[in-house]
């Protein structure tokens, strides 16, 4: 307790970026996940950390570097979340081109999602995991200090970094959701020909049947794009996220 005592202002700050950090970031912000994992993953890096950080000690400042803290964990969660919620976006939209939309379930994530939503959800974790990007993510936490250190954040940077990738949200899904967004689009003016050459036909039960099967056809088809395009925003998620940090230095 001796040895620490110097270093419990430095903890607690290390704590507060960290829990931040880890509340926001995929697999470790999952309401499924453990709290007291979270927890006590949050207090090891912070006891590892502590006597290696250094922080402003005077007064007057604390509330600034709380402020900057607090923001810099928002926008580096942000910076890793934006493509889970590229994910659900896209599978809302194809539930949507598709007429699966009627079929939603409570997603304790997102709150009201489609079972597709869900299930792009999952694989995207499992890839994640798989390309052991949360290892990737905690070893830039850690050199975070070392790039941009408490006090330094540039709040300016740090806005039009949150800007540019809710901008980035939009683009992933509509890649995602394009092949399947296409198909419906032609299968809708397949169906008009029909109903102008037919107009006693029900394109509308016909069409539902047809929107399912070419749904399902384009997502079976597409499911190793859907991972291919994952896979290299995952890949590079690390230098992602470290350009980031160094865009907000002042």
């Amino acid at each position: 307790m001796e040895f620490f005592t110097p270093y419990i202002s430095n903890f607690l700050f290390i704590l507060l970026r960290a829990g931040i950090v880890l509340l926001l970031l995929p697999v470790f912000g999952s309401t499924t996940f453990p709290p007291a994992f979270r927890v006590g993953l949050a207090v090891a890096i912070a006891l590892v950390l502590a006597p290696v950080v250094q922080f402003p000690t005077a007064p007057a400042g604390l509330v600034t570097i709380i402020v900057r803290e607090v923001m810099f964990g928002m926008i580096f969660g942000l910076a890793v979340r934006f493509v889970f919620f590229s994910v659900e976006m896209a599978g809302q939209v194809m539930s949507n081109a598709t007429g699966l939309s009627m079929a939603t379930a409570f997603n304790p994530e997102m709150g009201s999602s489609t079972e597709i939503s869900q299930l792009y959800s999952i694989i995207a974790m499992l890839l994640f995991l798989a390309l052991d990007a949360h290892h990737d993510l905690i070893a830039i936490f850690v050199k975070s200090y070392e790039w941009l250190p408490a006090g330094t954040v540039n709040v300016g940077a740090m806005s039009a970094a949150a800007v540019a990738f809710t901008t980035k949200i939009f683009v992933l899904a509509i890649k995602l959701s394009a092949p399947v967004i296409i198909i419906m689009l032609i299968a809708n003016i397949m169906l008009g020909f029909i109903y102008k050459a037919a107009p006693q036909m029900n394109v509308f039960f016909v069409g539902y049947p047809v929107y399912l099967f070419l749904g399902f056809t384009v997502m079976l088809i597409g499911l190793p794009v859907f991972v291919f395009v994952l896979s290299g925003y995952f890949g590079g998620i690390k230098d992602e996220v470290a350009k980031v940090i160094l865009m907000m230095r002042q």
